[in-house]
């Protein structure tokens, strides 16, 4: 039994009851055929890695016919949805399920995802720094204290940590200009998606907006710019002048330079935003010091970097995730 036919066969196990019979075996290149239960149920599966959205196109566009369920380390709402439109069903590596073959019903919640380890800790520094280097600053201690604003030491602690994550390999050469490499780009935005997303939020205002969303950000950001106020667009507001995807933006999220409450409370106040729970607009602060450093102008609005833009969405729903796809494809293209 190979690699991906023992990884497939536990999923299997781990969602069925405790003796249900399975054998797996490779049937083409990364392919796996099962067999479940006495009288046996044959099924074809394939291992598809992390689990995205984009894994799932992926397997379907190779395996148009033919394939049963797709198994992953985790799916994401938006694979999730594209395998059941599909008609596959899944599992994944957390005990969730939702498979239905002759005779075999599976569905499983799953676990929550397991803390990670604090010695390899997604810090802000560690976010910041993988943020900078999808945008293509340098691996080195100097290429990411200039790209961030973090001091050489927070700049080798964050590159240090990305290493030992395996996201980064090191090269022969040392010292501040000394570059290390990123093993897989995609790995690295999809783990910094997840970290990103996961950093505490801090406080957040919700105020209300009328008329077209990302045409009032566009004229309070001018507002803001003169008062000084640093801000930037993310999300869906932030995509829609980056890589248009979704057909109406309906809430909008913008990161503000403020820490407090008290500060995100008057900073509406002044624009003339009146805070409600039904509102569209969130203010909130900057996740890091880095996001606010690496935004830039696009249209008529200021907005996150792209990565973050992604993280972003990809936490917003099945239309996000499908919406963080088209941007990642738009800025794959440029």
């Amino acid at each position: 039994m190979d690699a991906t036919s023992e990884r497939i066969e536990h999923a299997l196990r781990a969602v069925l009851p405790a003796g249900t019979a399975v054998v797996a075996e490779p049937a083409s290149a990364d392919l796996v055929h099962v067999e479940i239960g006495v009288p046996s149920v044959g099924a074809d599966g394939a291992w598809i890695g992390d689990g995205w959205l984009s894994d799932v196109r992926r397997v379907l566009a190779r395996w148009p016919d033919g394939l049963d369920f797709v198994t992953a380390r985790r799916l994401s709402p938006g694979a999730r949805a594209a395998a059941a439109e599909a008609g596959l069903g899944w599992i994944d590596e957390s005990g969730a399920a939702e498979l239905s073959l002759p005779g075999v019903t599976i569905s499983r919640s799953g676990k929550p995802e397991p803390k990670r380890d604090p010695a390899m800790r997604w810090t802000r520094s560690v976010v910041g720094t993988a943020e900078a280097l999808l945008l293509g600053t340098r691996p080195t201690v100097a290429g990411v204290g200039q790209a961030t604003g973090l001091s050489a030491g927070a700049a080798t602690r964050a590159l240090s940590t990305l290493t030992a994550l395996g996201l980064l390999q090191a090269a022969a050469a040392r010292g501040r200009n000394s570059a290390r490499q990123i093993v897989d780009r995609n790995r690295l935005l999809r783990e910094y998606a997840t970290a990103a997303t996961a950093l505490p939020a801090g406080p957040t205002v919700r105020v209300g907006v009328v008329g077209d969303l990302v045409s009032e950000l566009a004229h309070l950001g001018r507002r803001w710019d003169a008062d000084g106020t640093v801000w930037a667009a993310t999300g869906a507001a932030a995509a829609a002048v980056m890589a248009p995807y979704l057909s109406q933006v309906t809430t909008v999220d913008v990161f503000v330079d403020v820490s407090t409450p008290a500060s995100l409370d008057a900073l509406a106040e002044r624009a003339g935003l009146r805070p409600t729970d039904a509102g569209r607009l969130l203010l909130r602060p900057f996740p890091t010091s880095a996001t606010r450093r690496l935004a830039s102008k696009a249209g008529d609005l200021r907005v996150a970097p792209w990565p973050r833009v992604y993280a972003d969405l990809c936490m917003s729903g099945v239309r996000g995730e499908e919406a963080a796809e088209h941007l990642r494809e738009v800025i794959d293209r440029d």
